[in-house]
């Protein structure tokens, strides 16, 4: 369990998606669905925090945007945790695969669509402020606080769509939302979920030292190579899903 908390956090910083690691851990080794679930939320909130902080000279000059994306994913991921309380399981489990490939997908061709959106504009400029990008943000948000398996690959996609800036300060702001979104989402389990503690804080403090590990490695990465990881990790996690 230690181990899969350290794998998540560096894959969590660098990409996203570490839940496909942990979680499976965690029904393994006999807990169910829910409680399995639940730990998993709080096992890796240290982890998006540390990763988020071997970003922080990404984050430099980036409060604004911080502030206006944090705030819906709040929103987002108490909607997302409530109704993980109250839905039957598996209730999102149809669309979600679909989801996380197409969020791959974008990310390949991101580039070539921010420079149509740009032409159509006439030059290139952020839309921080669209609708359609805190629309995007609420509904992965929402996921997120539900089950959050590759929210971070759904979120990069769609800050590379609709923000116009660096890839890895990009991933900076990524790792900040995700992070809160997942601290919300604990919360609430802790308070009238459930949640296995032993797994939990092993996860915690794997995570914990893997996601300042994933922040020193995603750092090093081109923005191409950034992508591709992005990408690739988005097909292994539409697979993984489907197989389920």
């Amino acid at each position: 369990m230690l181990l899969a908390g350290v794998a998540a956090g560096i894959i969590n910083a660098v990409v996203g998606s570490g839940s496909l690691i942990t979680f499976p851990v965690l029904m393994a080794v006999g807990y169910p669905p829910l409680v399995a679930n639940m730990s998993n939320s709080v096992g890796l909130v240290p982890g998006n925090f540390t990763g988020a902080y071997g970003y922080r000279h990404e984050l430099g000059g980036q409060g604004p945007r911080i502030l206006r994306l944090g705030a819906v994913s709040l929103a987002g991921a108490i909607v997302g945790a409530v109704l993980l309380l109250k839905l039957p399981p598996g209730a999102f489990t149809a669309v979600v695969p679909w989801l996380i490939l197409l969020a791959g997908a974008l990310v390949l061709v991101q580039p070539l669509l921010r420079r149509a959106l740009d032409a159509r504009r006439g030059a290139p400029r952020s839309t921080d402020h669209a609708a359609p990008l805190f629309a995007g943000v609420f509904g992965c948000a929402v996921y997120g606080g539900y089950f959050g398996a590759a929210q971070g690959i759904i979120m990069m996609a769609l800050f590379g769509l609709f923000v116009s800036e660096d890839l890895q300060r990009l991933n900076g702001v990524k790792n900040i939302t995700v992070g809160l979104v997942n601290s919300v989402a604990a919360l609430i389990f802790i308070v009238v979920g459930q949640v296995a503690w032993l797994p939990a804080l092993l996860l915690a403090v794997g995570s914990t030292v893997g996601g300042y590990i994933g922040a020193r490695i995603g750092r090093r990465l081109p923005p191409n190579a950034l992508r591709a990881c992005i990408v690739v990790v988005s097909v292994v996690a539409f697979t993984v899903m489907m197989l389920r």
